[in-house]
């Protein structure tokens, strides 16, 4: 961990930041999810570092230490894109292998199917490949579920807005390490849903924690907020053939309580996935939920960089 650099780099009028380790020839650049920032693929970078590939981070903009961007409630997973494609330009990469984790799988995709020809292969994990705007497995969300609450504007400032954020990136990690979807009653909202005498995840201790509150506590949760949930339905039509067309590897946790958004599993499970990423790997940790690279670090760790081996010339 001690040999992460951090750069901040001038992407589209922001200052990103960008963590970095190893030297090969051969670049992976890392996506996070919510509430992740660079921090949450620790053990991955030190990993593909030590298999011979060079590691790149960033934080997205307004999560994390990258700047805020003047308008968070105008950010879209359009910017992610051109974020990523100028990223690559920075640091003169002509094409490099995607790993995304949760919300970051999508840029991850949609990157590959836009720029194919920047992309090595796609490892993305807790959730499959679904075209942003243009899914039916979105429309049958359950009444309550998080991402409908957080949809709303205001209603997730205001439930945040009860607790210091140490306690609301707390009770984000217990919620979304559980197996079960998080669906807060008529009379509830989300941070309700979590007992304050709950303790952490085994794997995810105090010290982490508070790497991510201290950021959380820089950049709040307006971007954050903003991309992914209220831009969930934005239309990124931007190709008539949406299929990945590169190598890819999906790693799902067994009790990640995303299978269990209404048509996901058997999305995944019958394979019907397959039909817009081809060449698709699917790997299922029995004990995992949805933090999988930290809760197993490992076992995923050998999953990408077999992949990583497999798929370099």
């Amino acid at each position: 961990m001690d040999q992460i650099e951090h750069k901040y780099i001038d992407v589209r009028g922001l200052k990103l930041h960008i963590a970095e380790l190893g030297t090969g020839p051969s670049v992976v650049v890392f996506l996070h999810g919510f509430p992740e920032i660079w921090y949450s693929w620790r053990h991955q970078m030190v990993a593909v570092a030590n298999a011979g590939f060079r590691a790149l981070v960033p934080d997205f903009r307004g999560y994390g230490l990258s700047q805020l961007p003047p308008e968070p409630e105008k950010a879209s997973f359009k910017d992610l894109l051109e974020d990523l494609l100028a990223i690559l330009d920075f640091f003169s990469v002509p094409k490099a292998f995607l790993i995304g984790k949760d919300f970051g799988a999508f840029p991850a995709n949609l990157f590959a199917v836009i720029f194919p020809e920047r992309v090595s292969g796609v490892v993305t994990m807790g959730v499959p490949y679904i075209p942003a705007g243009s899914s039916s497995l979105f429309k049958q969300l359950p009444e309550g579920f998080y991402i409908l609450r957080w949809q709303e504007p205001g209603r997730a400032e205001a439930d945040f807005g009860r607790l210091d954020v140490k306690t609301v990136v707390r009770n984000i990690y217990i919620l979304f390490s559980g197996s079960e979807l998080p669906i807060a009653g008529e009379d509830q909202e989300i941070m309700d849903l979590v007992d304050p005498s709950s303790p952490l995840p085994p794997w995810f201790t105090e010290e982490d924690l508070a790497v991510y509150a201290t950021l959380y506590e820089k950049s709040g949760f307006r971007t954050a907020l903003q991309v992914p949930y209220r831009t969930l339905r934005e239309d990124l039509s931007l190709t008539d053939d949406p299929r990945v067309k590169k190598p890819a590897l999906l790693i799902m946790g067994g009790k990640d309580y995303f299978l269990k958004v209404p048509g996901m599993e058997d999305y995944v499970r019958s394979g019907k996935v397959k039909d817009l990423v081809p060449d698709l790997e699917i790997t299922f940790l029995p004990e995992g939920t949805h933090f999988v690279q930290e809760q197993f670090p490992d076992q995923v760790n050998q999953l990408i960089t077999t992949f990583l081996r497999k798929h370099t010339c």
